[in-house]
């Protein structure tokens, strides 16, 4: 029997839904996990995205190789990795304002303003000049 061009595209594109299907279940689960204070939970959640995504880019990745992925599939896959990203770009962003929040109530300890066995004054890394 000779398949037309047709059925071995939708044949293809039904091999890439179920990761893809797969990839953006672990992002609806990562998104929920992270409004839970559960730091276990988010770290296996946030693994399983891990190897979905990873799964589905292998998938995608012979798929394109062996005669293209459907448009559709394409904008998914490429929604799915943006979401990624904006995921991982809030989470810099509240680590950083975390990082300052703490840096404010816990300042480091001060270099000592007096002079050091050798000398010289000890300078915190955060005096100016040039680092050699």
């Amino acid at each position: 029997m000779i398949s037309s061009p047709d059925a071995s595209r939708d044949a293809a594109a039904a091999k890439l839904e179920a990761p893809l299907a797969l990839l953006e279940a672990h992002l609806a689960a990562l998104h929920a996990t992270l409004q839970q204070p559960d730091d276990a939970a988010i770290d296996r959640v946030a693994a399983e995205l891990h190897g979905a995504l990873a799964h589905a880019v292998d998938h995608f990745h012979l798929a394109a190789r062996q005669g293209g992925v459907p448009p559709l599939l394409r904008r998914r896959l490429a929604l799915a990795g943006a979401e990624v990203a904006a995921q991982r770009e809030a989470l810099a962003r509240a680590t950083a304002s975390l990082d300052r929040a703490i840096e404010v109530l816990m300042p480091r300890a001060q270099a000592s303003r007096l002079y050091s066995s050798a000398g010289a004054s000890e300078r915190s890394p955060r005096a100016g000049g040039l680092a050699l």
